[in-house]
């Protein structure tokens, strides 16, 4: 049985720091891409980040130069550190694994597996 177990989620400041985890079992863990995507409320899920098993790495533009994803294989797990946060993060985060290729990897329809969400809010 796969599960993904998102953590890490809290009340913070805007302008603050926060890492998000997603521990994985039940899988071939090398064999997935994992993903972070986001639901504010009111709005539908979006693309975040996501970590090929060989470490390449694609971002929103929203979030680039201030979310950081990777992976570590031995505990596997994916996480998400985000830096200056801006109010317009807050959300409901997601992880996600899926064995899709290519750019589809991005696609919220693509993901095989979910977290349960971790929820962020950023306060003014």
């Amino acid at each position: 049985q796969v599960q993904l177990v998102d953590a890490g989620g809290g009340l913070v400041q805007a302008g603050g720091s926060l890492r998000l985890s997603c521990a994985a079992s039940g899988l071939t863990f090398s064999s997935y891409a994992m993903a972070w995507f986001r639901q504010a409320p009111g709005k539908e899920r979006e693309f975040v980040a996501v970590i090929r098993p060989i470490g390449t790495t694609y971002y929103t533009d929203s979030v680039k130069g201030r979310f950081t994803i990777s992976r570590d294989s031995a505990k596997n797990t994916v996480y998400l550190q985000m830096n200056r946060l801006k109010v317009e993060d807050t959300a409901l985060y997601y992880c996600a694994a899926t064995r899709a290729v290519g750019l589809s990897i991005l696609r919220r329809s693509a993901m095989d597996y979910w977290g349960q969400g971790t929820n962020l809010t950023v306060s003014s």
